[in-house]
């Protein structure tokens, strides 16, 4: 197991299900991706730098994929989510789409890629 296998076995099923699947979709995009620490959380890392975190909060699951920028390509598809500088937040029965969470982690990996 590595940290983000430990964080999601202790979160809610409803909630686990939503931020697993937000790292799936992560994996499945960028290829080679590894479990480490962003800024303190857990987080797939890409190339030794952090690619995305998804947390559990009080009142909402906050994405966070490291860039203001990453954040701003997705932004077309992510209408009607609590969007700011670098974070998405949602609530698990209304994740952003797969392909928001593409844009962001496509222009992630090309950030890292340099």
């Amino acid at each position: 197991m590595g940290t983000v296998d430990d964080y999601l076995h202790g979160l809610d099923p409803a909630d686990r299900d939503a931020v697993a699947h937000i790292y799936d979709v992560a994996r499945s995009t960028v290829p080679g991706t590894e479990q480490g620490k962003g800024y303190g959380m857990p987080a797939l890392t890409y190339r030794g730098s952090p690619l995305l975190s998804v947390m559990r909060t009080k009142k909402h699951i906050g994405l966070y994929p490291f860039s203001p920028e990453a954040v701003d390509a997705g932004r077309p598809l992510l209408d009607g989510f609590d969007v700011e500088k670098g974070t998405v937040r949602f609530q698990p029965g209304t994740p952003p789409s797969d392909d928001a969470i593409r844009a962001m982690m496509d222009f992630r990996r090309a950030q890292i890629d340099g």
